[in-house]
């Protein structure tokens, strides 16, 4: 591991997922001021080993990750899989935190494909200049957050989107049963009036 942009990390991405070794390139190549974002499967947040080591390495030594962004699933052609976007700065205006924000939800969808529309897109910048808490789409997590996390950056971990199931009216749901029987009976008597005037045995028991 001669070559500076990976033998600082003391470990080699796995040659069958290299995605982190292409972030270390590019990382590698990054301007002192430049910002760089770069879409990946969603595996790199959470996968253990090597991947957990580096993604450890680029938290903790190097302090470069300034935002997570989760994208809707099927919005890229040839792949259905979700997606995020990891954002990285060298030189970070927040070094003590990091941003994240679930975009996986917000989409339309055209057809077979998910599409994201400018409101879409607007709202993922809106939220990662302003880079605040909002309810079930953004949160800013602090370094000792991801750390108690064993750097796992599994977006869910951060941005609770967790919806309660509506509560079910047990009283109301047998009221409502009682009205149906009271109307079914109802029918049935009409019916066997009817069948009565024609000379005809009903069709079910009175």
């Amino acid at each position: 591991m001669s070559d500076d942009r990976f033998s600082a990390y003391g470990r080699l991405a796995p040659a069958t997922k290299a995605d982190m070794a292409f972030v270390q390139h590019m990382v590698s190549q990054l301007a002192d001021d430049g910002v760089m974002a770069c879409v990946l499967p969603h595996g790199v947040l959470f996968r253990g080993a090597a991947e957990g080591h580096i993604r450890q390495y680029l938290i903790e030594n190097l302090n470069y990750l300034d935002a997570v962004i989760g994208l809707p699933a099927n919005i890229f052609y040839g792949t259905s899989i979700p997606t995020c976007v990891l954002v990285f700065k060298k030189c970070r205006k927040n070094p003590d935190d990091v941003l994240f924000i679930d975009a996986s939800a917000h989409f339309e969808k055209v057809k077979t494909q998910n599409k994201l529309l400018p409101e879409h897109i607007q709202a993922i910048i809106d939220a990662y200049l302003n880079r605040t808490n909002t309810p079930k789409y953004s949160h800013v997590a602090t370094l000792d957050d991801i750390k108690a996390n064993d750097y796992n950056l599994n977006i869910p971990r951060y941005v609770d989107t967790f919806e309660a199931e509506a509560v079910i009216d047990l009283d109301s749901i047998a009221a409502q049963l009682t009205e149906l029987e009271n109307t079914s009976k109802k029918t049935d008597e009409t019916i066997a009036a009817f069948c009565l005037e024609l000379g005809i045995k009903p069709p079910f028991k009175i």
